[in-house]
């Protein structure tokens, strides 16, 4: 645990919520508007990781944060609220705001500190961990799920297929992480379940950022690819379903890189 005051310690980067400023390969600075509790969220993930906090330090207050980002505190509280969903920051009534020591800060202690939610490379890092970890995981559940984690794999897919059909993004988005979750849990190891959950709760820091929030062509392609994953693990074809596996993520990889480079070069 760090012994200093974080607030006296250091304080996020100043910069003004809305614009999403970056820098190219010719020095000029290049933005794009976004919701500032975006930003904000990322700049705190980003305190986070560079002051090197862990569970149980304290953060600068809701109205220090706001005078350093030159926001309001609406924008910050809502930032909070985003941070808190994710499991990375805690706000106690009465005594200010804490980096969060719940399961989801588990993986900060390893991994997860140092995640840029949308730092391009550190997506495309992480979508080469969650491949390694997930091919695995449908190979072995091809050949080891039992006939009640296939339809628990089954009902999730339908459950993603319900979601686009009907325009319903948090159904989706819950269906989907079921269905890795069941696919993982299918291969009978618990170290694997345990590595997918943790590199799909770091994925979840940029959805909740909005990297991905809506439904559409990706969501359609997402509930094909996923039946070719559950029709190989339930015809017991390890290598095919290894491969529809690589296919989604490939893809998934391609729809996160072209949205993160909307959003930070327009």
């Amino acid at each position: 645990m760090n012994d200093m005051p974080t607030t006296e310690a250091a304080s996020p980067a100043q910069a003004s919520p809305g614009r999403a400023a970056s820098v190219d390969g010719s020095g000029e600075e290049r933005g794009d508007y976004r919701p500032g509790y975006e930003i904000v969220s990322e700049q705190i993930l980003e305190f986070i990781a560079e002051q090197r906090l862990v569970a149980g330090d304290r953060l600068p207050t809701e109205h220090d944060l706001a005078k350093t980002l030159n926001t309001s505190r609406a924008v910050v509280r809502e930032a909070v609220k985003i941070l808190s969903a994710l499991g990375r920051v805690r706000a106690h009534k009465g005594r200010g705001l804490f980096v969060a020591d719940d399961e989801g800060m588990l993986i900060t202690s390893r991994w997860g500190g140092f995640f840029r939610p949308v730092d391009l490379d550190h997506v495309l890092m992480l979508f080469e961990f969650r491949k390694v970890q997930e091919t695995a995981a449908a190979s072995f559940a091809a050949t080891r799920a039992t006939p009640a984690e296939l339809r628990t794999i089954e009902v999730a897919m339908q459950q993603c297929r319900h979601g686009v059909v009907h325009g319903q993004v948090d159904v989706f988005n819950q269906a989907d992480e079921d269905f890795h979750t069941a696919v993982a849990t299918a291969a009978h190891n618990a170290f694997l379940l345990s590595a997918v959950r943790d590199a799909r709760r770091l994925q979840r820091q940029s959805s909740a950022i909005g990297i991905h929030d809506m439904l559409g062509a990706a969501a359609e392609a997402a509930v094909e690819e996923h039946e070719a994953i559950y029709r190989a693990i339930r015809d017991g074809r390890p290598e095919e379903a290894a491969a529809a596996t690589v296919v989604h993520l490939d893809r998934t990889l391609e729809d996160y890189r072209r949205e993160i480079q909307r959003r930070l070069f327009g």
